[in-house]
């Protein structure tokens, strides 16, 4: 039981937080952070903590699929690579993380049409204190484009490689999902081989 819960959930506090996301989102606690306007997006950026692993990968797999994409960490050191267990998950779903760098929100430059994507609530709300109100920008869960919807997507950092790689399966197929969505935020190249 503990081998299946830590490989689909990461620790027992990942599952609470994500039926606690969940009763969030039923009960309508989450409506801020939602797709409000698509057209509006030019560049996706994915946020978490440490930005080493999560939102690292997240922009690996939106940069391969031809989107404007960036990362930052909350809380992290600006060129931090990602640790081992990241960087073998990342290549198991061969899309290399070796040459990412973390970026701290101090160093990271918020532009109009952003979609800030966190992997966790309270990094949502953390996102939308620090953004002061501003109304050119839009702060959703990465994890409401899963199937079904994952409004919480646990950390993986130190947890087993079973984890690591549920968490990085879960991100690929929302930013999947996401980037369909999204037209305006294909990078020029795929735009013009798509008419």
């Amino acid at each position: 039981m503990k081998a299946w819960l830590n490989a689909r959930f990461g620790t027992w506090r990942g599952l609470v937080r994500l039926l606690l996301a969940h009763a969030e989102l039923v009960t309508g606690r989450l409506w801020p952070f939602r797709l409000r306007d698509p057209a509006a997006v030019r560049r996706v950026v994915f946020v978490c903590l440490g930005n080493i692993c999560r939102s690292a990968y997240a922009e690996q797999v939106a940069r391969a699929a031809g989107l404007h994409t960036a990362s930052l960490g909350l809380s992290t050191t600006t060129g931090a690579c990602s640790p081992d267990q990241a960087l073998a998950a990342a290549a198991r779903q061969h899309l290399p993380l070796d040459a990412h760098r973390a970026c701290d929100w101090k160093d990271f430059e918020v532009r109009p049409g952003d979609l800030l994507l966190a992997m966790e609530v309270r990094q949502a709300h953390e996102l939308l204190r620090r953004l002061g109100g501003r109304e050119d920008v839009q702060v959703a869960l990465l994890g409401n484009w899963c199937s079904p919807p994952l409004p919480h997507l646990h950390d993986p950092f130190t947890l087993s490689d079973a984890y690591f790689d549920t968490c990085f399966t879960r991100i690929h197929a929302a930013v999947g999902a996401l980037g369909a969505q999204l037209p305006a935020a294909r990078a020029p190249s795929l735009q013009r081989r798509q008419r």
